[in-house]
């Protein structure tokens, strides 16, 4: 097994000062990493009757696709508002300064679905949650998320284990 922790790139002050930016490129630039953890991905989740794997945009895509496959099963990107054609379903939720928005495609998964819910990194849990709302609302159930990396540190594994969601993650850094 790889220690995939020493592939992560920390970067300090970026995007701003205090903040260490945990940079997954330099992961998924080496050949040996990025398989492993989407296999350890996959395989965390194996066996749970998982019907679709969706992948918050952009890296949870990296990710999410790779599950996909290795489980023989659908993906489902969400993107953020205005990116997919086709009738969509949205998501407000809330940032630092604002709001945004995601979105599935309306048809995609409904009820009898069971969907995986896979991202690089959880820190606060805000796209997260809005993931697993939006889903949720389509009649599909999630119940299993997983990450790269969660900052311990942060709120978003509680926030999701409170709306019970089960999470797998491969890497914890404290800090943010």
């Amino acid at each position: 097994m790889l220690d995939l922790k020493s592939l992560v790139r920390s970067i300090p002050d970026y995007p701003k000062k205090g903040i260490i930016f945990r940079d997954i490129t330099t992961l998924i630039e080496h050949p040996d990493g990025f398989r492993e953890s989407v296999e350890r991905l996959a395989e965390a989740h194996r066996g749970l009757g998982i019907t679709h794997v969706a992948g918050i945009e952009a890296r949870g895509f990296i990710f999410g696709a790779g599950v996909a496959i290795a489980l023989g099963v659908g993906f489902v990107p969400v993107r953020k508002h205005g990116k997919l054609p086709g009738e969509t379903i949205g998501q407000n939720y809330a940032l630092e300064y604002g709001v945004d928005t995601i979105e599935i495609h309306a048809d995609v998964v409904g009820p009898g679905d069971k969907v995986l819910l896979i991202d690089d990194l959880v820190a606060t849990g805000g796209t997260a949650l809005a993931a697993v709302g939006l889903i949720r609302r389509t009649g599909a159930e999630v119940k299993h998320a997983g990450f790269v990396i969660d900052l311990v540190d942060l709120p978003g594994s509680a926030k999701l284990k409170e709306i019970d969601v089960e999470l797998f993650k491969l890497i914890d850094f404290e800090g943010h």
